[in-house]
């Protein structure tokens, strides 16, 4: 019995403590081929914040994951505020040319305005000669 709750209280201490270390990110991004109907993986895509008139500054560059993924642009801290006009640029050729296709596009930029401390989620749908983006959840 006693081994039982000893155990119980290491898995519930365990969790509590992988639990905290997870952070939270305000913005995410996803790139799905629709050619293959499979994720776009390893993709650079570089995060930038309009600063002044027509300048940005570059906050992070980041490679989609194995699933097309990234998941931790703008890490949510205490008093962060993350308002304002943003750029999203997707390196999408050295990704075709990987996969022995020919692009229109050498890249892709999303600018979109973050107005409030919720989680924002920019993905795009991608083919050689077409691309669509939205908000997503």
């Amino acid at each position: 019995m006693n081994k039982s709750i000893i155990f119980s209280l290491l898995l519930l201490l365990t969790s509590t403590i992988t639990f905290a270390q997870q952070s939270k990110y305000q913005l995410s991004s996803h790139i799905l081929d629709i050619t293959k109907g499979m994720p776009a993986a390893d993709v650079k895509i570089t995060l930038q914040k309009q600063i002044q008139g027509n300048q940005w500054q570059m906050l992070a560059e980041k490679q989609t994951d194995k699933n097309g993924r990234v998941s931790d642009f703008l890490p949510q801290t205490e008093g962060a505020d993350h308002i304002g006009v943003y750029k999203l640029k997707f390196y999408v050729e050295p990704y075709f040319q990987s996969q022995q296709m020919d692009t229109f596009y050498p890249y892709i930029e999303v600018v979109f305005e973050i107005k409030d401390d919720k989680h924002y989620h920019v993905p795009i749908t991608l083919s050689a000669f077409g691309y669509s983006t939205y908000r997503g959840n």
